[in-house]
């Protein structure tokens, strides 16, 4: 920064008129992007209409939508510390769920029709499951974090937005898929393969796709939290090979079947599993030590207490705090108080992006603005009038 407003005492900055124009864009991307989500959603129903029908669509999507309720709760609560904007967990899930699902639908059909004029169908569709799909599909839904790191650089923190993006967009992409398979499995052998496939596919192994496209979250997280070029270029191609090589791994256990499919679940998948719930704990609590560490300078300078950064830096903290609020001053306290705390989140990790010279050219100002909502939100959740 060309100047650092943490050494600016509370009462020295005054808010500079605001523009209509950041909000038209906004807009004008939002009717955009939901002009093309509709558009392909549009495709994506046409198909399973055609080849399934409605009522057996309408089914398997009931199915599909049980594993939702157990991943993205669990993203959203390794987002809890810095929430990211609703309307882009919401186009990260539809990039998934429809762009990423019909590209890899596209090119793996096309995949297997190649495959099947030199060999047969069977073996076309195993060596499109194991050699072709998993760097389809990785790249379908990578692209979004990619995107996100790319062109909205001032919502992007680090790993752990990494693995949040990354995880709500395979969550997506697997909720698609799910139709699919639960549609073809009640088709061709009724109530029985649709509840095998259901319990396979929904409750042994709902967290495959997010596990894969979380690796391509970390690495384009390390990517957005290093200084230089090589590290920058390197770690999101090295995330995305170990997201196509777990992925690949685990359609050729598929495709073997049986006791090979039975071992690589009980010796590969739940190891990596409950690895994976360790580092999403850990992703959780380091964001929280780094909140607490970048947030100290503005307490030196008085924007906040000793006692806040600490608060902030904890979630149950943040919990007890969020009741003191309402207890204090009602429900517009609690809003305030949670309004403080995300703009606390934010403030952290704005300087961190600068420390690591990844911030815009706004960020100055962006630092600014979120020191002048922090001072208005307490005087909410203080009860103190906030002209």
């Amino acid at each position: 920064m060309s100047r650092d407003l943490a050494t600016h005492r509370p009462d020295t900055l005054v808010r500079r008129d605001p523009t209509s124009r950041p909000a038209l864009r906004g807009w004008l991307f939002t009717g955009i992007a939901g002009l093309g989500f509709l558009l392909v959603l549009l495709v994506v129903a046409s198909y399973f209409g055609a080849a399934f029908g409605v009522q057996t669509t309408l089914l398997a999507l009931v199915a599909a939508v049980v594993p939702l309720g157990i991943v993205i709760p669990t993203f959203l609560w390794l987002d809890r510390f810095e929430s990211e904007p609703t309307r882009l967990l919401v186009g990260a899930f539809l990039w998934g769920a429809l762009v990423a699902a019909l590209v890899a639908a596209v090119f793996n059909t096309s995949a297997i029709a190649v495959l099947e004029v030199v060999t047969d169908p069977e073996s076309a569709l195993a060596t499109t499951a194991v050699l072709v799909a998993p760097f389809v599909e990785e790249a379908a839904k990578g692209v979004l974090v990619l995107v996100v790191w790319w062109f909205l650089r001032h919502e992007f923190d680090g790993i752990t937005d990494g693995m949040v993006y990354a995880g709500v967009c395979a969550a997506g992409f697997a909720f698609t898929e799910n139709i699919h398979y639960l549609s073809v499995a009640w088709s061709q052998g009724g109530a029985e393969a649709l509840t095998g496939t259901f319990v396979v596919r929904c409750l042994l192994s709902p967290f495959a796709h997010p596990m894969f496209t979380v690796l391509t979250g970390v690495g384009i997280g390390v990517a957005a939290t290093s200084r230089t070029w090589l590290p920058r270029l390197v770690a999101p191609v090295i995330g995305y090979l170990l997201a196509v090589l777990s992925h690949a791994l685990w359609n050729l256990a598929a495709v073997s079947g049986g006791q090979g499919m039975v071992a690589v679940y009980l010796l590969v998948q739940v190891p990596v599993f409950l690895a994976f719930l360790g580092f999403v704990g850990w992703a959780r609590r380091h964001e929280g030590r780094l909140i607490g560490e970048h947030l100290r300078p503005y307490a030196d300078a008085g924007w906040l207490s000793p006692a806040e950064v600490a608060m902030l830096a904890s979630m149950p903290q943040r919990r007890e705090a969020r009741a003191w609020a309402r207890a204090n001053t009602g429900r517009e306290g609690l809003a305030a108080m949670r309004a403080f705390q995300d703009a606390a989140s934010e403030l952290a990790l704005l300087r961190r992006r600068v420390q690591h010279g990844a911030a815009d050219a706004h960020a100055v100002e962006q630092e600014r603005e979120r020191l002048l909502a922090l001072r208005a939100r307490r005087a909410q959740f203080v009860g103190m009038p906030t002209t």
